[in-house]
């Protein structure tokens, strides 16, 4: 019987890597969204399923005996037809989410539910924004023609996009030292990031509060309610006993 795994996320490869030490079968289901993902061990699918009915038969016609869902923070479509796609198919389903970031007292941070409420915060607490929301729904900012935008992401975007900005192309994880230099040289004023939590991108946070930036951070998007941890260890365990 097989577990699948959802998601590319560094918790996602790090829980394969521990059931496929205890001999489980497991597959591992990216979005394929990232042009070099870093791969799990075990077995990998890259692409989607086609939507909640697609999954249900994945899961039927694979044998699949629990899945875990640990995409990133943000994939909500995915989560979402997880839930509903387990319950069809009569398979248990865990949550393996990383804790959020929180704010220090020394922090500026504005919250904000959605890009759109981010883009609409930022005129009001500077002009030149290092943007770190990932290369989907930069559409939001490109009608804000005063500022200007370092766009950080993975791969390149695409359009429409800032009519000022420059695009920088990496990824984590993110030194603190490096961060601060990023900001400095290009003159940041206001920082724009999701909620997605871990270490691997917090130092421009770290970064941002030493320079006495303001932050605009999105909110995560709700997700249905299931079992959840933030331990992978935890989430072994949970896969044995199923």
């Amino acid at each position: 019987m097989t577990v699948l795994i959802l998601g590319g996320t560094a918790e996602a490869r790090a829980l394969a890597a521990q059931l496929h030490e205890r001999a489980v079968p497991v597959v591992s289901s990216l979005a394929g969204r990232v042009t070099r993902p870093r791969l799990p061990v075990g077995e990998v699918r890259i692409g989607g399923f086609g939507g909640v009915e697609g999954l249900t038969a994945w899961l039927r016609e694979n044998g699949v005996r629990a899945v875990v869902d640990a995409t990133h923070p943000f994939a909500e479509r995915i989560g979402t037809n997880a839930f509903h796609a387990t319950r069809a198919a009569s398979v248990p389903l865990l949550r393996l989410a990383r804790p959020g970031w929180q704010p220090t007292g020394d922090d500026r941070w504005h919250w904000a539910d959605d890009l759109d409420e981010a883009a609409a915060l930022l005129p009001g607490l500077g002009t030149r924004v290092f943007l770190t929301s990932g290369r989907q729904g930069l559409a939001a900012f490109a009608d804000l023609d005063p500022l200007w935008f370092l766009i950080r992401c993975v791969d390149p975007p695409g359009q429409p996009l800032p009519r000022a900005h420059e695009v920088v192309l990496d990824r984590g994880p993110f030194r603190l030292d490096g961060e601060r230099a990023l900001m400095t040289e290009h003159d940041i004023d206001v920082l724009v990031t999701k909620d997605s939590g871990g270490a691997m991108t917090a130092a421009k946070l770290t970064a941002a509060r030493e320079l006495g930036l303001p932050v605009v951070v999105v909110r995560r998007p709700p997700r249905p309610s299931t079992t959840e941890t933030a331990d992978v260890a935890a989430a072994v365990e949970w896969v044995l006993k199923q």
